[in-house]
């Protein structure tokens, strides 16, 4: 599984929003998204150009795993 290498924090934000994700609050430059969809989720996401690749790796991994999905479904889903 190869991760985009040009994503951005605003770009991953509208990604999420097919998940339910939705901007709960900011502080600097990290903005904080919360979900509903299968219990309550919390992630902070980094608004920076680009996401590191292993910073990328580690929110979608948790993501997935709340979700119950792989992370290449996971990404399928995002069309990231």
């Amino acid at each position: 599984m190869r991760l985009p290498r040009d994503i951005d924090g605003p770009q991953l934000a509208k990604a999420l929003a097919v998940l339910g994700y939705e901007t709960t609050r900011q502080k600097g430059s990290h903005v904080r998204l919360t979900t509903e969809r299968d219990g309550q989720n919390h992630e902070v996401i980094p608004w920076h150009h680009p996401i590191k690749t292993g910073t990328l790796a580690a929110i979608l991994k948790r993501i997935a795993l709340h979700h119950g999905l792989t992370i290449e479904t996971h990404l399928k889903m995002l069309n990231l």
